[in-house]
């Protein structure tokens, strides 16, 4: 394979969305799962960060059409996966270092998103060059009436020589039925468990991610399943901003937010979302939304309840986004944040707030790309921090997929 270089904002009023999701709490049962969505009435200080937190972009007709001081870094990249057959689509994608290799694993369908006999292929590298040939983690597979199933690349997990790959299974569109996730481990990297069903009904966004005291978080849509074993196996409690009359029958997030707030005008819902915590605790989780901006929600109880969603000041591109933190104590975002999903970008912030440092990663080279163009718009960006480097894996134009990497020392950071 070839490898090349390549403000704080003012108070918001109340929202509707607001109004329509507080002092409301439920606990019910679904597959022997505790479900909890909880609210609170009241303003906590921590909630300053929801109407202020920005990366600074400037806006015309509520579109965000610049980035200002963005500047170009040095970037290496490699293509491991272009489309050979008719399996063309390709996205969801997901990096992991484990036991001395790189793994990857993302969506692969025949042609179209999400449509039945969607899998989960894997790829893994020694080095930054030189990947394997995917091949399926997990084939089409199909229902006991015989219909092909939708699989989805749900991310990595690892602890204590333990790897575990998350993939969400369900039914074809439009209603998307049985979801659920199922996990697969490995001890070695290459032989791999049968799945197994964590009962949860999501598709996530990110694999699980540890917050200060250990505790495991999923990034769903509208809900962000909580455990405290260390594996991630199990233990897993549902949690999130989905109405409480609708907690015993989500069934995809977003189509679930959709229809218990179209009264309530969420310009179209939420989901999607990546958090961070931050050293007091507090734990941010940011949400695409079609509004062009990041929605958010907040945890002050290590994610037992979280906050009614609100609009943020940082712009996005109505697409996947992940956000991390830095070795030395940075936040980091990557996403595309104006109205085009070019060009990716890497955002840093020393307070978890303004994030003010720009870095252009990728481009797209034409502005509408053909579906076969090598160099489509880079989006759906999973991120890992490894051995002095920040790796990206994105897919382009939703048919190949790309990881690139830049050395920190190359984004003089801290200020």
């Amino acid at each position: 394979m070839k490898m090349t270089t390549a403000r704080s904002g003012q108070s918001l009023p109340e929202t509707p969305a607001g109004r329509f999701f507080r002092n409301y709490s439920v606990i019910c049962a679904l597959s022997g799962l505790v479900l909890t969505s909880t609210f609170a009435a009241g303003a906590p200080d921590s909630m300053i960060r929801t109407n202020s937190i920005s990366n600074g972009a400037e806006w015309e007709n509520d579109l965000p059409v610049r980035l200002p001081n963005a500047r170009q870094v040095d970037v290496e990249n490699i293509f491991i996966f272009r489309p050979r057959n008719q399996w063309t689509y390709a996205h969801h994608p997901h990096l992991a270092f484990f036991q001395g290799r790189f793994y990857a694993i993302w969506s692969n369908g025949r042609r179209h998103e999400d449509n039945p006999g969607q899998r989960v292929l894997i790829s893994s590298a020694e080095n930054f060059e030189d990947w394997t040939p995917p091949h399926p983690l997990v084939d089409t597979v199909r229902d006991a009436n015989g219909v092909e199933q939708v699989l989805t690349a749900a991310g990595f997990y690892q602890r204590d020589g333990l790897l575990v790959a998350y993939v969400a299974s369900y039914g074809p569109k439009p209603n998307k039925e049985n979801r659920f996730v199922e996990a697969l481990t490995t001890t070695d990297g290459q032989n791999w468990s049968e799945p197994r069903s964590l009962g949860l009904p999501l598709c996530p966004n990110h694999g699980p991610e540890r917050t200060r005291s250990g505790r495991l978080i999923i990034s769903g849509g509208i809900a962000y399943p909580w455990s405290d074993d260390p594996s991630g196996l199990s233990g897993w409690h549902m949690a999130g901003v989905y109405p409480p009359a609708t907690a015993a029958r989500i069934k995809t997030d977003l189509a679930s937010f959709r229809d218990s707030s179209s009264s309530e005008n969420v310009r179209g819902g939420v989901g999607e979302g990546s958090f961070f915590q931050t050293d007091d605790g507090v734990i941010y989780m940011l949400l695409r939304s079609h509004s062009h901006r990041l929605w958010l929600t907040e945890s002050s109880d290590n994610g037992l309840t979280w906050s009614a969603p609100r609009p943020s000041e940082f712009s996005n591109a109505n697409s996947k986004f992940h956000f991390g933190r830095l070795p030395d104590g940075g936040f980091y975002w990557v996403g595309n944040p104006l109205t085009k999903r070019t060009p990716l970008v890497l955002s840093l912030s020393r307070d978890g707030v303004h994030f003010d440092r720009h870095y252009i990663l990728a481009e797209a080279h034409r502005e509408l790309p053909r579906f076969d163009d090598e160099y489509g718009y880079p989006a759906y960006p999973h991120s890992i921090v490894h051995d002095g480097f920040l790796y990206v894996i994105v897919s382009r134009e939703k048919s190949k997929i790309e990881v690139l990497r830049v050395a920190l020392s190359k984004l003089r950071y801290p200020y």
